[in-house]
């Protein structure tokens, strides 16, 4: 009996530690709804064409489970220097990089996703795991979206990103998932601003947990003068679409800008 009872005090424990230690990432930063009409974030809802730096899409992990994954997606900052995407030495926790690569196709395709693509002045879409945040009890503190209002050279520091804020998300725009609130399906979307020239820039998502601890997503996006072939970068979809338990629910409205 005393076995039994210390089994589930540690069951018990291990979960809680889990819940507590569970934060949000970009899970894809360029998805696409099925029917513009009926916006979501399930698998059933659209599909992911373009996906953060060095994201492995290959990894078979279900949707919201690389917080366990090596390197974990989740990097949250350091106050002491804010590091604005993951490096894999700073940050309270390090995540995987997500620093600018050289030549910046390096962070994409073969093991990895696709690199956005987006039409100047055209609508994009962000989807993210809520992670356990999503709950009445926690106050939305929102997700900022940043992109420089020209071409770099290298990656902006994190206060010239807060300086290049273009929109502010509401973080629990979600389909949640009745018993799972760790894997429930969230997201927003945003304008890319139509005076952006073609060419590649870097864009930020930046989520506030509670106060003064942030955590970041890098990617890069490929602005063009023409709309993009379905796809980003290629004409079909690849990525983790794993399956997100049967998640039915759709929002009326999404996030604005």
């Amino acid at each position: 009996m005393l076995f039994r009872t210390t089994l589930a005090a540690s069951v018990t424990l291990t979960l809680i530690a889990t819940m507590v230690e569970a934060h949000s990432w970009a899970d894809c930063v360029d998805w696409r709804f099925n029917d513009p009409n009926k916006p979501g974030w399930s698998d059933n809802d659209g599909k992911c064409f373009g996906y953060a730096r060095q994201y492995p899409v290959s990894s078979g992990v279900r949707f919201g489970g690389l917080d366990s994954y090596s390197p974990s997606r989740h990097y949250e900052q350091n106050p002491s220097d804010f590091t604005p995407c993951s490096d894999g030495v700073h940050g309270r926790s390090q995540g995987a990089i997500e620093t600018r690569q050289n030549p910046i196709s390096k962070a994409y395709g073969g093991r990895f996703g696709n690199m956005a693509s987006a039409k100047a002045g055209s609508k994009m879409c962000v989807r993210w795991p809520a992670k356990n945040h999503a709950v009445a009890t926690e106050k939305d503190r929102g997700v900022a979206i940043s992109m420089p209002p020209t071409i770099l050279t290298k990656d902006p520091s994190q206060s010239q990103f807060t300086d290049m804020k273009i929109a502010t998300l509401k973080f629990k725009d979600c389909n949640p998932i009745p018993g799972d609130t760790d894997h429930t399906p969230c997201g927003g979307c945003f304008t890319v601003p139509a005076d952006r020239a073609a060419g590649t820039y870097v864009l930020q998502w930046r989520w506030e947990l509670n106060d003064n601890e942030w955590y970041t997503s890098c990617w890069d996006l490929a602005v063009t003068n023409d709309t993009p072939a379905p796809g980003g970068n290629n004409t079909t979809s690849t990525g983790n679409n794993l399956p997100l338990d049967g998640s039915t629910s759709v929002f009326a409205q999404l996030a604005e800008d």
